[in-house]
């Protein structure tokens, strides 16, 4: 066994085991009973039409997705390609937390013969555009609940003393890096004619003509109107499967937000499938909201599971139908 593949399991057994233990510090105290009679209450209607919803969302990302694909050294990437390959990467992040990321460009360098360096940078800018809509997000949820916002802020963050911190300790952060960047320079420029070497500028300068492609886009409306409806998509799964918990029914939509906000924080940890953080923050801004301790838990449960359950036979279909899929060879030229 080589010490990359030790590390490896060593990363995915730490990271897993926090989540598991995240999950069961703030599930211990639940009865089985009470989930069990939480479920069996909830009008599935609404779920399985919040699934149904979160379905279209995969498929909307992977038409954006397509759209900052330009297929000049393999085969144009159709949709339905680009979703099987996304719903792979997602199955892939259930045990990798980000390996997702580089299976789903992985399956399309296999089927498709496209750069895996060039899809990484599509991917890496899809992932600023999403943080960018992550921003505004939380901005619109300040503007349409300041005052609950402010309130839950000063519960999680002491602001003003978060504030002193980086600024005392900015000018380390920012010597730290130049003086990063300048080593990898100069290890670069020394060892500028070793293969290694070559491999990685090369790599990187596939990633910086992925990430390039925003500036380039033949449907620059598609793709920011699709972002738009992408995390309109986002709110209205989370709305519809609170609509079918008697718990959180009442909820107003100013609310739902501010829970969409900390879910989506929640699945950025760096745990499988935001095990754990979802369930703690989701709670956590539902008990804040008034409604109760084991309720509040038990919705995060119920949203997550579905999500998961329907990650997993979404993600399998499409994997099997990818090794059906025959690799993608170079034509020959005339």
């Amino acid at each position: 066994m080589t010490k990359k593949l030790v590390k490896k399991i060593i990363q995915v057994t730490v990271s897993l085991g926090i989540a598991i233990w995240i999950f069961w510090f703030l599930y211990k105290d639940i009865a089985f009973d009470s989930l069990l009679a939480q479920i069996k209450e909830s009008n599935w209607a609404w779920i399985i039409f919040s699934l149904s919803i979160s379905v279209l969302g995969y498929l909307i990302r992977s038409w954006r997705w397509t759209l900052l694909i330009h297929a000049e050294q393999g085969k144009k990437v159709t949709t339905i390609r680009a979703y099987h390959a996304l719903m792979v990467g997602y199955l892939v992040n259930m045990l990798l937390p980000r390996a997702g990321e580089v299976a789903r460009c992985g399956v399309l360098t296999r089927t498709n013969g496209i750069s895996l360096g060039y899809l990484f940078g599509t991917v890496i800018l899809e992932r600023i555009v999403d943080l960018f809509f992550l921003v505004a997000t939380i901005f619109l949820a300040f503007i349409v609940e300041r005052k609950l916002f402010l309130n839950l802020a000063s519960q999680l963050v002491d602001i003003e003393k978060l504030g002193q911190t980086l600024g005392s300790h900015l000018p380390i952060i920012l010597g730290v890096l130049i003086l990063s960047a300048m080593a990898l320079w100069l290890i670069l420029k020394k060892f500028k004619a070793h293969g290694f070497v070559n491999k990685l500028k090369n790599f990187l300068k596939e990633i910086v003509s992925g990430l390039k492609r925003v500036g380039q886009l033949s449907n620059p409306v598609g793709f920011w109107v699709s972002s738009i409806v992408l995390w309109t998509i986002y709110f209205l799964t989370m709305y519809t499967i609170s609509l079918g918990i008697p718990s959180t029914a009442n909820l107003s939509s100013g609310e739902i937000l501010l829970v969409m906000v900390m879910g989506s924080i929640g699945m950025v940890a760096p745990v499988q499938g935001g095990i754990g953080t979802f369930h703690a923050l989701v709670a956590f801004i539902l008990i804040q909201l008034g409604i109760a301790e084991i309720d509040g838990k038990i919705f995060a449960a119920i949203i997550h599971g579905t999500q998961v359950i329907l990650v997993l036979v979404a993600g399998l279909i499409s994997w099997i139908i990818v090794l059906k899929t025959p690799t993608w060879t170079k034509p020959e030229p005339l």
